[in-house]
């Protein structure tokens, strides 16, 4: 197996100071919490749509479910599409609650549905499951580092680290989402390069029908098993409704129809994506048959097909897919410790400009902390199984009282902090041990935890002030938001950055396909550079429009 080359190198430092000038750029917009926090009104339905994608999109993607695709093959893709339920429930549920709510944190909302006990007790131990979270993350792309450059694991976990705490508090909210855009092409079009490649390295469907027929059987192994796809469904779309990043993106839309169009589009990319980044990990088990890491399938069949440049391409735009993610992480758990627990508890009267300042130093910390811990994560027995019990013991007990509480008024304060006690530690009970499987321990949990937080809504509080804040909260939610203000000038910068960012993806992919001009990849990373200069052109244009 190859590694990478001086090409592969060069197109990964022009890249990355590609990514590093997005931030920048637009660090001269950022003008108070709210811009930073929510990217101001500028946020298109677009791009809001691709960065929802994306967030959940890192390289996690291309190690654990990757993995689960070289092992068991095309129900890797089956699980995956658990993603597409949380963004249909968002459609028609939660996406016009968020915009509604009127708030710059996710779980701010909390002090006026239940009490403030309850918003700084859910903001802590959400700030905790984050961090845990977070290192799963970074450990993949670690994972993935390691595996193309031959760097070592400890080595690229603190060298990346560094660096997403370095873009994470250059940019905010609105570098976060344009970034994502970028990535998102980038991406896409390197692996519309490799699809071909390996299908043709691995014989074609016929041949792999022959050599794996097991792997192209869409319920092939354990996880292909109807209890296991239920339960993990149901986890995943708890888990996704809870995620503060993807509750960030709905009440940082426009409107509440922006809000449902992001929805839409996210539950369309994780339909058709998943079939396109994981075919290459499915085929990677008839074209490398003996790893001995599923979770290095990916990286494995990149370096073995994908000719010095474009190989770099594709390393660099899975490392920035990860750092944004991370990033976005870190500017939304940054919100939560700035807004709900240092401006809530310390300075109420805390000025625009110190805010900011506070979020750039939690920023670093947070950075800090999820370093050291992605070191740890592999001894815990790798990103699928931490990021599969992590689910199962943290984030359900702490996520059902959110997104139950935003929809139902009965449930009590007490309801909600008793379900996250007892979910919690009847999770840590069964799984001590070995007797019952992650799925029967999961739904358990489930079950418990609904109980609880609803049936504390048979025992309505007598307390007057409570009752009249509580009506007063889903009044608001039953009232249509306005739209916001759109600022022209900030989304005519855009325009103009989106154009000089695809005239230099465009570039990079002409540069790095002509050495390989003569095979399919030179061709595809070509046709694909010469796209994103017509999609510079476009954008260029509509910048005029928005002066």
């Amino acid at each position: 197996m190859n590694k990478l080359q001086l090409l592969d190198y060069i197109t990964i430092i022009i890249y990355m100071v590609l990514m590093a000038g997005i931030g920048i750029f637009l660090g001269k917009y950022i003008r108070n919490i709210g811009d930073y926090f929510k990217g101001g009104t500028a946020v298109s339905w677009v791009a809001g749509g691709i960065s929802n994608f994306m967030t959940k999109f890192s390289t996690f993607v291309f190690v654990a479910y990757a993995g689960v695709a070289y092992s068991d093959g095309l129900v890797a893709i089956t699980v995956m599409w658990s993603t597409v339920l949380p963004s249909l429930f968002a459609v028609f549920i939660y996406a016009k609650l968020w915009k509604r709510a009127g708030i710059i944190s996710p779980v701010e909302f909390l002090e006026t549905r239940f009490n403030s006990s309850i918003r700084q007790i859910f903001s802590w131990s959400g700030v905790f499951l984050k961090l845990l979270d977070d290192m799963i993350k970074l450990y993949s792309i670690g994972i993935f580092v390691m595996a193309a450059s031959g760097i070592p694991f400890s080595t690229a976990v603190i060298y990346c680290g560094i660096v997403v705490s370095i873009y994470t508090v250059v940019g905010g909210f609105l570098a976060v989402v344009v970034t994502d855009v970028v990535q998102f092409v980038i991406l896409l079009f390197s692996t519309a390069i490799l699809v071909p490649l390996a299908y043709n390295a691995a014989g074609g469907f016929s041949n792999m029908q022959v050599v794996i027929p097991d792997h192209m059987d869409w319920f092939n192994g354990d996880k292909g098993m109807p209890f296991f796809l239920f339960v993990y469904y149901i986890t995943i779309l708890i888990k996704y409704l809870g995620n503060w990043t993807f509750i960030q993106r709905f009440y940082s839309a426009r409107s509440e129809s922006d809000g449902k169009k992001i929805g839409i589009l996210s539950a369309v990319l994780f339909l058709i994506f998943p079939i396109v980044f994981l075919f290459p990990a499915v085929a990677a088990r008839v074209i490398l048959p003996n790893l001995e890491n599923p979770e290095m399938a990916y990286v494995a069949v990149c370096l073995k097909l994908l000719p010095p440049g474009i190989m770099g391409l594709m390393i660099a735009a899975m490392f920035a897919a990860t750092m944004s993610v991370l990033s976005a992480e870190f500017n939304v758990t940054a919100s939560v410790l700035t807004r709900d627990i240092y401006q809530r508890m310390f300075r109420k009267n805390a000025s625009p400009q110190e805010t900011l300042w506070v979020a750039r130093i939690m920023t670093l910390m947070v950075g800090a902390i999820v370093t050291v811990g992605a070191l740890f994560v592999e001894k815990l027995g790798g990103a699928f199984q931490v990021n599969q019990y992590l689910s199962g013991i943290f984030s359900i007990p702490m996520i059902i009282p959110v997104i139950m509480g935003v929809v139902f008024w009965r449930p009590q304060p007490w309801g909600a902090l008793a379900s996250m006690i007892i979910g919690i530690i009847l999770g840590v009970i069964l799984n001590a041990g070995n007797y019952f499987s992650w799925e029967l321990t999961t739904i358990i949990e489930v079950i418990v935890c609904l109980t609880v937080f609803l049936g504390s809504g048979f025992f309505l509080s007598d307390n007057t002030i409570y009752n009249d804040k509580v009506k007063t909260f889903f009044k608001k939610l039953a009232t249509p938001a306005k739209v916001e203000f759109k600022d022209d000038s900030v989304i005519g910068g855009i325009m103009k950055l989106y154009a000089v960012a695809f005239i230099v993806t465009g570039s990079m992919f002409i540069a790095m396909g002509i050495p390989s001009v003569d095979n399919l990849s030179g061709k595809l990373a070509i046709t694909s550079g010469i796209i994103c200069l017509i999609g510079a052109l476009v954008f260029y244009s509509k910048r005029e429009k928005n002066g």
